[in-house]
């Protein structure tokens, strides 16, 4: 779990910059979005070859 904690005086909008950079960093939104869709063991083998070709 990934959190950011916000200094005294900082403004919001710079606090969730921080947060989107360590989500980013962290790799996390680029989970969700694969998991987002179920991808068949077979089908996944096959893009993982097409894309190191």
């Amino acid at each position: 779990m990934s959190e950011v904690v916000i200094r005294k005086d900082e403004p919001f909008e710079a606090a969730l910059r921080r947060f989107k950079k360590k989500i980013d960093k962290e790799g996390i939104l680029k989970e969700v979005r694969d998991r987002k869709h179920y991808e068949k063991p077979s089908e996944r083998k096959r893009k993982r070859s097409k894309s190191t070709r």
